[in-house]
């Protein structure tokens, strides 16, 4: 599936969006800091198509390459922190950019049209590929990235790969997009949490109810970072309850993630 130097009234102004939007420096005093979601805000999750700007929470994780710049700026002045999602994972073919991917790379169909999984043990020749497209990210405005399909371990992709390549791998995405002064999210791969959540701002995960792995997540929030989750076929009656128990910023979508939701 899928910051300024200011004074008087405007600093008391923008500590209170702060608190709001869950940003925080670590007391370091230094302009835009890293964006670093904490537990408890509200989101939207939107990647069908370009972005509807009228859910009225603070964060928004819409598509990277089908939002503009202007798109990012229009959330920006409602107050929004925006999410890049991009895919790490997988080729697609209807990507602006599918060209640079040489065929080596290019694995077995992840069941999704026009996608295939990739050889992620081949670092040296993904990281520049990856690395255009967290500066699309940042170039766009965008606080932080969403990267997807980071559990290829885990799946048939025609590929040999051990859950040690898929540590490697995330590593170097969460390293790529902190050198832009993105924030990043760990996308599901739960088994691995343990030894990534130090490395991630925060994640997202998909039906960790449905599959009764939701304390899994706990990490990242005893971390102080957000964990965003959405849930696609139960009722809010069977998850809500257990989300907010666990500090989850859970909604139920459609798995087309268009711009319905109904969140806990």
């Amino acid at each position: 599936m899928r910051g300024r130097v200011l004074a008087g009234a405007a600093l008391l102004t923008a500590l209170a969006a702060a608190v709001l939007t869950g940003c925080s420096d670590g007391g370091s005093g230094t302009a835009e800091p890293r964006w670093k979601p904490r537990p408890g805000l509200a989101w939207q999750w939107q990647l069908d198509g370009r972005v509807d700007p009228s859910a009225d929470v603070p964060v928004y994780d819409i598509d990277g390459f089908e939002n503009s710049a202007a798109d990012v700026a229009r959330l920006h002045r409602a107050g929004r922190k925006v999410i890049c999602y991009v895919n790490v994972g997988a080729w697609e073919d209807f990507r602006p950019d599918r060209d640079a991917f040489p065929r080596s790379v290019l694995g077995e169909p992840n069941g999704w049209k026009g996608e295939r999984w990739l050889d992620i043990r081949q670092r040296d020749v993904l990281r520049p590929i990856m690395e255009r497209r967290f500066d699309m990210c940042r170039d766009k405005g965008f606080d932080a990235v969403e990267p997807d399909l980071m559990e290829g371990y885990g799946n048939a992709t025609g590929f040999p790969l051990s859950a040690g390549d898929q540590l490697a791998y995330n590593r170097m995405i969460a390293a790529i997009a902190h050198e832009r002064g993105l924030s990043v999210g760990l996308k599901n791969d739960l088994p691995q949490i343990p030894q990534l959540v130090s490395y991630f701002d925060f994640a997202v995960n998909e039906e960790c109810a449905q599959y009764d792995e939701c304390d899994a997540l706990s990490p990242f929030v005893e971390a102080g970072k957000a964990v965003f989750h959405v849930e696609y076929t139960q009722r809010r009656s069977g998850f809500c309850a257990q989300s907010r128990r666990l500090g989850l910023s859970s909604m139920l979508k459609k798995p087309e993630l268009g711009v319905w939701r109904s969140p806990c």
